[in-house]
């Protein structure tokens, strides 16, 4: 398919979040590392919830977009079968997702898992409406809603497992903040609850004891370290964002200094489920939109707000399919090189 008076060709795309490095169990580092007084993994007992959903979630698109690096708990088996691990307000959670038709079918292990199973319809997208995206956008917008109509934005609700990896994330190659987020889990996190080896990022109260010497040997860079700590010490007041509306997470949000409106936004999109919580300042997302939407290679965030506006409030879903469809603007100078702070 190509962009009409453009003359580019629009690859269909058989996104695999595993490229990504989001469905490896356990990361590739060393073996199960529990903490002390951790329950066995698979003693706890499990629970189950049935719910209908339609249009059905894709699981590998809904779950695919969620931040984090090849240590996030998530295992997408397929459209439709999937894995999930979280920390609740109640504890560890793990649960095992099958959809059939609009039917999706849940089981839960672990203390947090009736928690999990009532937030269930959130964490699926429930609230997000994707049958609401404009359709008078423009043609290659509405080819991409058809290509993706399974994606939904989900709702989890877990402010602290957002922040952490998009921390991580700033300023960095994709590379590096999986690769420190995978060092982070190993050394602090633990097994998740359940029959499936997943892993839990450490808990808020393990990473605000921790001093930077601690990342140091992990490749997180100082200030990133320092702000991770400051994060888990106002985990509590951090976590109330998920029942307020987006405004008002922001300002909470940005009142810790080092989160900026780059940072807020993903957290914004992935804890409350907002479609329309776009990413100001992130290096290559200005140039994608601008090319895909108007043929020029560079863009400043303005001007990728303004091609988007039509698309409100729908803003963060249009550019996520934009990014999922590996459309790209041509790219000029060197290779931004993958740096290590672990030898310093």
């Amino acid at each position: 398919m190509r962009c009409r008076g453009r003359g580019r060709r629009v690859r269909h795309v058989r996104y695999r979040p595993w490229d990504e490095g989001i469905s490896s169990v356990g990361g590739d580092g060393p073996g199960p590392h529990v903490l002390s007084g951790s329950l066995p993994p698979t003693t706890l007992a499990r629970v189950k919830r049935t719910i209908t959903l339609d249009p059905a979630p894709d699981l590998r698109l809904t779950f695919g977009h969620l931040h984090g690096g090849t240590t996030h708990p998530h295992r997408p088996l397929g459209r439709s079968e999937g894995w999930r691990a979280s920390r609740t307000p109640q504890g560890a959670a793990t649960l095992h997702l099958l959809v059939d038709g609009v039917r999706i079918d849940a089981t839960g292990w672990g203390p947090g898992a009736e928690w999990a199973l009532e937030h269930l319809p959130d964490l699926l997208g429930a609230r997000d409406d994707p049958t609401s995206f404009p359709t008078n956008s423009h043609r290659l917008m509405r080819e991409l809603r058809k290509q993706f109509f399974g994606l939904r934005i989900a709702r989890t609700e877990q402010v602290h497992e957002a922040l952490v990896p998009i921390i991580l994330g700033q300023v960095v190659t994709r590379t590096e903040a999986r690769r420190a987020e995978r060092r982070l889990i190993e050394e602090y996190g633990e097994d998740a609850p359940g029959p499936e080896p997943l892993r839990l990022q450490p808990e808020p109260a393990v990473l605000a004891r921790l001093k930077y010497e601690d990342f140091h040997p992990l490749g997180i860079a100082r200030k990133k370290a320092l702000l991770i700590i400051e994060v888990s010490r106002r985990a509590a007041r951090l976590a109330e964002i998920a029942g307020m509306d987006s405004l008002t997470a922001e300002k909470r949000l940005q009142a810790v200094p080092g989160i900026g409106p780059w940072s807020s936004a993903l957290v914004i999109s992935e804890c409350l489920g907002d479609p329309d919580a776009v990413p100001v300042g992130d290096y290559h997302l200005p140039n994608t939109v601008a090319w895909a939407l108007a043929g020029e290679a560079r863009a400043t965030d303005g001007r990728m707000l303004e091609l988007l506006e039509p698309y409100r409030p729908h803003r963060y879903r249009a550019a996520l399919m934009l990014k999922l469809s590996g459309i790209g603007a041509p790219k000029y100078g060197p290779r931004t090189e993958v740096r290590s702070f672990s030898n310093y």
